[in-house]
């Protein structure tokens, strides 16, 4: 079995101090994606630097403080590549991908947005650079036999049963229509697939991230904006999928779950 993982630490260093380590110690997860690390390398203590068993690919924001992504993987990987040839967004800390045997694995963090704010026209520039990268990849990684998974917070809920309050978040960044036209167009006409959705078909939720204010953990008043995007060849050798939601609201590391899927290998 593959069994790919993706969560949003909302800051490596403090998750490590809370819960991040001991889950990684624990997991079956043979590659881990990680978004919002927020940290440099010389900053993280050996144990979240150089992880036991693990290859790290550390893509910290050049904005110190802001932003990062990685890729942590069983095997080492044959390649890796951070940024994916963009001039504005390539040292914003927001995408890493590495190589493995038969298989790409990216780290995204998808810019939040703010609507009416330059942090919105923002999202919207990477949303239109990514697009073309990301079919790009699949048909560089179609024409090497290989599958993709594109892993990470997407900042988008796609679908209704995606949030809790959706009537209430209609004009709100994250599900704004011209965003989720936009995941619409990675599914549909990039070939990517929802494997979360497609293990998980029915809804409301489960969702994925929870605000720290008021009682959203405790009401399961949440988002589903973490997903494992992957081409379909992979998607068919999807046999589970789950949100590791924290039992207690004391019991989190982050504000975000991991989202965990295995795949048959063969």
């Amino acid at each position: 079995m593959l069994t790919v993982s993706t969560v949003n630490v909302n800051g490596l260093r403090a998750a490590s101090k809370k819960g991040y380590l001991e889950w990684l110690s624990a997991t079956a997860a043979d590659v881990v994606c990680l978004q919002e690390t927020r940290a440099e390398p010389d900053q993280l203590p050996p144990a979240v630097r150089e992880p036991e068993g693990w290859h790290l690919l550390l893509a910290p924001s050049a904005t110190k403080g802001r932003s990062g992504v990685a890729v942590l993987s069983r095997t080492e990987p044959s390649a890796s590549r951070i940024g994916f040839g963009s001039e504005e967004f390539d040292d914003s800390g927001r995408y890493a991908e590495v190589e493995l045997p038969g298989l790409v694995v990216a780290s995204l963090y998808l810019p939040s947005g703010d609507v009416g704010t330059e942090r919105q026209d923002e999202k919207e520039r990477f949303m239109a650079e990514f697009l073309p990268y990301l079919a790009a990849l699949r048909e560089r990684a179609e024409a090497e036999g290989k599958d993709v998974a594109v892993c990470g917070d997407w900042n988008i809920a796609h679908r209704e049963i995606d949030l809790k309050n959706w009537k209430a978040n209609q004009k709100s960044a994250g599900f704004l229509p011209e965003e989720r036209e936009w995941m619409s167009r990675v599914f549909d006409e990039l070939g990517y697939v929802d494997v979360f959705r497609q293990q998980n078909p029915d809804g409301p939720g489960p969702y994925s991230w929870w605000s720290y204010r008021g009682k959203a953990f405790d009401n399961d008043s949440g988002w589903r904006i973490d997903y494992q995007a992957v081409t379909s060849g992979l998607a068919e050798r999807a046999v589970d999928a789950v949100v590791e939601r924290a039992p207690s609201y004391d019991k989190r590391w982050s504000d975000h779950a991991p989202v965990t899927v295995t795949f048959d290998r063969s």
